[in-house]
Protein backbone atom coordinates (compact mmCIF):
# COMPACT_ATOMS: atom_id res chain seq x y z
CA UNK A 1 0.00 0.00 0.00
CA UNK A 2 1.08 3.64 -0.54
CA UNK A 3 -0.39 7.11 -1.19
CA UNK A 4 1.10 9.94 -2.96
CA UNK A 5 -0.06 13.38 -2.84
CA UNK A 6 0.87 16.91 -5.28
CA UNK A 7 -0.13 20.34 -4.97
CA UNK A 8 1.00 23.83 -5.98
CA UNK A 9 1.95 26.94 -3.25
CA UNK A 10 0.69 30.67 -3.37
CA UNK A 11 3.43 30.69 -5.78
CA UNK A 12 3.05 28.26 -8.07
CA UNK A 13 5.73 26.30 -6.65
CA UNK A 14 5.11 22.35 -6.55
CA UNK A 15 5.29 19.96 -3.56
CA UNK A 16 5.24 16.34 -4.29
CA UNK A 17 5.23 13.39 -1.72
CA UNK A 18 4.07 9.57 -0.67
CA UNK A 19 3.86 7.54 2.00
CA UNK A 20 5.82 3.83 1.43
CA UNK A 21 3.14 1.28 3.20
CA UNK A 22 4.23 -2.10 3.22
CA UNK A 23 5.83 -5.22 5.85
CA UNK A 24 9.37 -4.50 5.97
CA UNK A 25 11.89 -1.69 4.32
CA UNK A 26 14.96 -2.86 1.87
CA UNK A 27 17.50 -0.71 3.16
CA UNK A 28 16.69 2.54 1.59
CA UNK A 29 18.41 5.41 1.95
CA UNK A 30 18.32 9.21 0.48
CA UNK A 31 20.29 8.56 -2.88
CA UNK A 32 21.70 11.67 -5.42
CA UNK A 33 22.45 10.71 -9.07
CA UNK A 34 24.44 14.00 -10.17
CA UNK A 35 24.30 15.16 -14.29
CA UNK A 36 27.31 13.40 -15.29
CA UNK A 37 26.35 9.64 -13.67
CA UNK A 38 26.68 6.78 -16.04
CA UNK A 39 24.15 4.34 -14.56
CA UNK A 40 23.95 0.90 -16.92
CA UNK A 41 20.95 0.70 -18.71
CA UNK A 42 18.62 -2.45 -18.86
CA UNK A 43 18.05 -1.74 -22.74
CA UNK A 44 20.47 -0.38 -25.36
CA UNK A 45 18.91 3.74 -25.88
CA UNK A 46 20.91 6.09 -28.05
CA UNK A 47 18.74 8.96 -27.36
CA UNK A 48 19.11 9.29 -23.70
CA UNK A 49 21.21 12.31 -22.70
CA UNK A 50 24.83 11.08 -21.53
CA UNK A 51 24.44 14.06 -19.06
CA UNK A 52 21.17 14.08 -17.66
CA UNK A 53 19.12 15.73 -14.50
CA UNK A 54 20.77 15.70 -11.14
CA UNK A 55 18.01 13.50 -9.16
CA UNK A 56 17.85 13.12 -5.04
CA UNK A 57 14.98 10.77 -3.54
CA UNK A 58 14.31 7.31 -1.80
CA UNK A 59 15.74 4.38 -2.88
CA UNK A 60 19.18 1.45 -2.50
CA UNK A 61 22.12 1.22 -4.57
CA UNK A 62 22.91 -1.60 -6.60
CA UNK A 63 26.31 -1.40 -7.95
CA UNK A 64 26.15 1.60 -10.17
CA UNK A 65 22.11 1.93 -10.48
CA UNK A 66 20.10 3.62 -8.59
CA UNK A 67 16.95 2.40 -7.83
CA UNK A 68 14.34 5.27 -6.87
CA UNK A 69 11.33 4.74 -5.04
CA UNK A 70 10.28 8.36 -5.07
CA UNK A 71 12.60 11.24 -6.58
CA UNK A 72 12.65 14.77 -8.02
CA UNK A 73 15.12 16.39 -10.32
CA UNK A 74 16.68 19.83 -10.77
CA UNK A 75 14.08 20.54 -12.83
CA UNK A 76 11.04 20.58 -10.81
CA UNK A 77 10.11 17.21 -11.81
CA UNK A 78 8.87 14.04 -9.48
CA UNK A 79 7.78 10.63 -9.64
CA UNK A 80 6.58 7.70 -7.43
CA UNK A 81 6.03 4.44 -7.85
CA UNK A 82 3.19 2.80 -5.58
CA UNK A 83 2.03 -0.77 -5.57
CA UNK A 84 -0.08 -2.03 -8.10
CA UNK A 85 -0.49 -6.17 -8.19
CA UNK A 86 -3.56 -6.90 -9.66
CA UNK A 87 -4.22 -5.04 -12.31
CA UNK A 88 -0.37 -4.59 -13.77
CA UNK A 89 0.90 -5.88 -16.88
CA UNK A 90 3.91 -4.80 -18.48
CA UNK A 91 5.50 -6.54 -21.57
CA UNK A 92 6.66 -9.47 -21.31
CA UNK A 93 10.02 -8.84 -24.24
CA UNK A 94 11.08 -5.06 -25.53
CA UNK A 95 9.69 -3.98 -28.37
CA UNK A 96 11.97 -4.08 -32.02
CA UNK A 97 13.31 -0.86 -32.92
CA UNK A 98 11.49 1.28 -29.75
CA UNK A 99 12.18 2.70 -26.73
CA UNK A 100 12.50 -0.08 -24.17
CA UNK A 101 12.50 0.80 -19.97
CA UNK A 102 12.15 -2.11 -17.23
CA UNK A 103 10.04 -1.18 -15.14
CA UNK A 104 12.79 -1.05 -12.27
CA UNK A 105 14.58 1.89 -13.57
CA UNK A 106 11.55 3.78 -15.01
CA UNK A 107 11.51 6.45 -12.31
CA UNK A 108 15.02 7.00 -12.89
CA UNK A 109 14.69 7.18 -16.68
CA UNK A 110 11.67 10.19 -15.78
CA UNK A 111 13.69 11.95 -13.61
CA UNK A 112 17.18 12.03 -15.38
CA UNK A 113 15.75 12.56 -18.94
CA UNK A 114 12.83 14.83 -18.35
CA UNK A 115 12.12 18.42 -17.37
CA UNK A 116 8.45 18.71 -17.55
CA UNK A 117 5.21 16.24 -17.55
CA UNK A 118 3.90 17.54 -20.94
CA UNK A 119 7.55 15.78 -22.07
CA UNK A 120 7.05 12.68 -20.33
CA UNK A 121 3.51 12.44 -21.71
CA UNK A 122 4.99 12.89 -24.91
CA UNK A 123 7.76 10.65 -24.89
CA UNK A 124 5.38 8.31 -23.29
CA UNK A 125 3.67 7.55 -26.86
CA UNK A 126 6.55 5.25 -28.36
CA UNK A 127 7.64 3.60 -24.47
CA UNK A 128 7.61 -0.13 -23.85
CA UNK A 129 7.78 -0.85 -20.17
CA UNK A 130 9.29 -4.25 -19.54
CA UNK A 131 9.06 -6.79 -16.65
CA UNK A 132 12.88 -7.50 -16.27
CA UNK A 133 14.08 -8.04 -12.90
CA UNK A 134 17.11 -6.06 -11.51
CA UNK A 135 18.37 -9.24 -10.47
CA UNK A 136 17.58 -12.80 -9.04
CA UNK A 137 17.48 -11.58 -5.40
CA UNK A 138 15.44 -8.44 -6.84
CA UNK A 139 12.55 -9.51 -8.75
CA UNK A 140 9.85 -7.19 -10.81
CA UNK A 141 7.79 -4.71 -8.78
CA UNK A 142 4.40 -4.49 -10.03
CA UNK A 143 4.00 -0.63 -10.03
CA UNK A 144 2.24 2.54 -11.30
CA UNK A 145 3.19 5.88 -10.99
CA UNK A 146 2.51 8.90 -10.13
CA UNK A 147 4.10 12.23 -12.50
CA UNK A 148 4.17 15.68 -11.31
CA UNK A 149 5.28 19.40 -12.08
CA UNK A 150 4.03 23.20 -11.08
CA UNK A 151 1.25 22.45 -14.24
CA UNK A 152 0.05 19.42 -13.17
CA UNK A 153 0.47 15.72 -12.31
CA UNK A 154 -0.47 12.49 -14.47
CA UNK A 155 -0.66 9.08 -13.76
CA UNK A 156 1.04 5.78 -15.49
CA UNK A 157 -0.29 2.11 -15.67
CA UNK A 158 0.80 -0.50 -17.49
CA UNK A 159 -2.71 -2.65 -18.20
CA UNK A 160 -3.41 -5.72 -20.37
CA UNK A 161 -3.83 -3.73 -23.80
CA UNK A 162 -0.38 -1.26 -23.07
CA UNK A 163 0.68 1.66 -20.99
CA UNK A 164 -1.96 4.10 -20.50
CA UNK A 165 -1.64 8.06 -19.03
CA UNK A 166 -4.29 9.29 -17.63
CA UNK A 167 -4.67 13.41 -16.20
CA UNK A 168 -4.46 13.39 -12.82
CA UNK A 169 -6.77 16.71 -12.03
CA UNK A 170 -7.46 15.26 -7.99
CA UNK A 171 -3.31 14.81 -7.47
CA UNK A 172 -3.45 11.79 -6.10
CA UNK A 173 -2.91 7.86 -6.29
CA UNK A 174 -2.44 5.26 -4.11
CA UNK A 175 -2.98 1.04 -5.08
CA UNK A 176 -5.68 -0.65 -6.45
CA UNK A 177 -8.05 -0.30 -8.29
CA UNK A 178 -6.99 1.07 -11.79
CA UNK A 179 -6.94 4.97 -11.06
CA UNK A 180 -9.73 5.10 -13.72
CA UNK A 181 -11.86 3.32 -11.36
CA UNK A 182 -10.76 5.46 -8.60
CA UNK A 183 -11.69 8.73 -9.83
CA UNK A 184 -15.17 7.49 -10.60
CA UNK A 185 -15.62 6.17 -7.25
CA UNK A 186 -15.26 9.97 -5.92
CA UNK A 187 -18.27 10.60 -7.48
CA UNK A 188 -20.08 8.09 -4.25
CA UNK A 189 -18.68 10.78 -2.19
CA UNK A 190 -20.42 14.17 -3.56
CA UNK A 191 -22.10 15.04 -0.13
CA UNK A 192 -19.04 14.81 1.98
CA UNK A 193 -18.00 18.63 2.49
CA UNK A 194 -15.83 20.03 5.19
CA UNK A 195 -19.18 22.63 6.15
CA UNK A 196 -20.98 22.18 9.55
CA UNK A 197 -24.54 20.39 8.62
CA UNK A 198 -27.00 22.58 8.80
CA UNK A 199 -29.77 21.90 12.01
CA UNK A 200 -32.54 19.40 10.65
CA UNK A 201 -36.60 19.41 11.45
CA UNK A 202 -37.77 15.61 12.19
CA UNK A 203 -41.44 17.12 13.15
CA UNK A 204 -41.56 19.07 16.26
CA UNK A 205 -37.67 17.71 16.85
CA UNK A 206 -34.56 19.74 16.00
CA UNK A 207 -31.73 18.12 15.54
CA UNK A 208 -28.40 20.58 15.69
CA UNK A 209 -25.27 18.71 14.81
CA UNK A 210 -22.82 18.11 17.71
CA UNK A 211 -20.07 20.30 16.19
CA UNK A 212 -17.73 20.73 13.34
CA UNK A 213 -16.43 17.92 11.64
CA UNK A 214 -19.95 16.22 10.87
CA UNK A 215 -20.36 16.91 7.52
CA UNK A 216 -17.61 14.20 6.80
CA UNK A 217 -19.50 11.37 7.71
CA UNK A 218 -19.53 8.71 5.11
CA UNK A 219 -15.61 9.53 4.71
CA UNK A 220 -13.73 5.99 4.68
CA UNK A 221 -11.53 5.37 7.53
CA UNK A 222 -10.26 1.89 6.61
CA UNK A 223 -6.98 1.37 4.79
CA UNK A 224 -7.71 0.15 1.76
CA UNK A 225 -6.52 1.44 -1.42
CA UNK A 226 -9.77 2.91 -2.52
CA UNK A 227 -10.75 4.54 0.88
CA UNK A 228 -7.14 5.87 1.39
CA UNK A 229 -7.84 7.30 -2.39
CA UNK A 230 -11.16 9.09 -1.37
CA UNK A 231 -9.52 10.43 1.86
CA UNK A 232 -6.18 12.02 0.68
CA UNK A 233 -8.06 13.58 -1.93
CA UNK A 234 -10.34 15.61 0.01
CA UNK A 235 -8.00 16.59 2.23
CA UNK A 236 -5.30 17.87 -0.47
CA UNK A 237 -7.96 19.24 -2.61
CA UNK A 238 -9.60 21.02 0.81
CA UNK A 239 -6.41 22.17 2.76
CA UNK A 240 -6.08 25.96 2.40
CA UNK A 241 -3.08 27.22 0.11
CA UNK A 242 -0.44 28.02 1.81
CA UNK A 243 2.94 30.41 0.90
CA UNK A 244 6.16 29.24 2.05
CA UNK A 245 8.10 26.45 2.44
CA UNK A 246 7.88 25.38 5.95
CA UNK A 247 4.20 26.14 5.83
CA UNK A 248 3.68 23.84 2.50
CA UNK A 249 6.19 21.19 3.94
CA UNK A 250 3.53 21.19 7.15
CA UNK A 251 0.83 20.74 4.48
CA UNK A 252 1.99 17.71 2.87
CA UNK A 253 3.11 16.06 5.98
CA UNK A 254 -0.04 16.55 7.12
CA UNK A 255 -2.20 15.67 4.23
CA UNK A 256 -0.62 12.33 4.26
CA UNK A 257 -0.88 12.07 8.04
CA UNK A 258 -4.63 11.64 7.64
CA UNK A 259 -3.69 8.44 5.35
CA UNK A 260 -0.43 7.15 7.56
CA UNK A 261 -1.20 3.33 8.35
CA UNK A 262 -0.09 2.27 11.53
CA UNK A 263 1.25 -0.63 12.26
CA UNK A 264 -0.90 -3.43 13.72
CA UNK A 265 -4.36 -2.62 11.47
CA UNK A 266 -3.56 -4.04 7.97
CA UNK A 267 -2.28 -7.52 8.09
CA UNK A 268 -1.26 -8.95 4.36
CA UNK A 269 -2.05 -12.89 3.61
CA UNK A 270 1.43 -14.10 5.35
CA UNK A 271 0.72 -12.37 8.72
CA UNK A 272 2.98 -9.34 8.77
CA UNK A 273 1.39 -6.01 8.80
CA UNK A 274 1.62 -2.93 6.63
CA UNK A 275 2.67 0.35 8.25
CA UNK A 276 3.69 3.64 6.56
CA UNK A 277 8.00 3.05 6.38
CA UNK A 278 8.30 6.60 5.70
CA UNK A 279 6.71 9.65 4.24
CA UNK A 280 8.74 12.14 2.15
CA UNK A 281 8.34 15.27 0.14
CA UNK A 282 10.20 17.33 -2.65
CA UNK A 283 10.24 21.11 -3.02
CA UNK A 284 10.22 21.95 -6.45
CA UNK A 285 11.27 25.63 -5.09
CA UNK A 286 13.92 24.98 -2.74
CA UNK A 287 14.80 21.28 -4.66
CA UNK A 288 15.11 19.66 -0.92
CA UNK A 289 13.77 16.22 -0.10
CA UNK A 290 12.54 15.91 3.27
CA UNK A 291 11.70 12.38 5.02
CA UNK A 292 10.25 11.23 8.12
CA UNK A 293 10.41 7.65 8.85
CA UNK A 294 7.28 5.54 11.03
CA UNK A 295 9.47 5.20 14.32
CA UNK A 296 11.39 9.01 13.81
CA UNK A 297 8.76 11.45 13.05
CA UNK A 298 11.11 14.19 12.84
CA UNK A 299 11.40 15.71 9.31
CA UNK A 300 14.55 15.68 8.12
CA UNK A 301 15.82 18.16 5.18
CA UNK A 302 18.15 17.16 1.93
CA UNK A 303 18.87 19.86 0.51
CA UNK A 304 20.37 19.22 -3.61
CA UNK A 305 22.42 22.21 -3.14
CA UNK A 306 24.08 20.54 -0.64
CA UNK A 307 25.33 17.54 -2.50
CA UNK A 308 28.18 17.51 -4.68
CA UNK A 309 26.88 17.55 -8.09
CA UNK A 310 30.31 17.13 -9.84
CA UNK A 311 30.26 13.99 -8.75
CA UNK A 312 30.37 11.04 -11.28
CA UNK A 313 28.84 7.73 -9.85
CA UNK A 314 24.98 7.86 -7.43
CA UNK A 315 25.79 8.79 -3.61
CA UNK A 316 23.90 7.96 -0.17
CA UNK A 317 23.41 11.69 0.79
CA UNK A 318 24.24 11.72 4.98
CA UNK A 319 21.72 11.73 7.29
CA UNK A 320 20.74 15.33 7.40
CA UNK A 321 19.96 17.03 11.45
Amino acid sequence: MCTGIRFTDADGAMYFGRNLDWTQGYGERVVMTPPAARASAAFPRPDDAGRGHAVIGMGILVGDLPLYFDCGNDAGLAVAGLNFPQSNRYANEPSPGGVNVAAYEFPFWVARNFSTVDGVREALRGVTIVARPVNEQLPVASLHWLIGDRTGSIVVECLEDGVHVYENDVDVLTNEPTFEWQRVNLRNYLTVTESEPAPAAWGDATLAPFGSGMGLQGMPGDYSGPSRFVKAAFVNTHYPVQKGERENVTRLFRTLGSVFVPDGCARMGDGAFERTLYTSCFSASSLTYYHAAYDDLSIRAYPLASCDLSATEPVIVPAAA
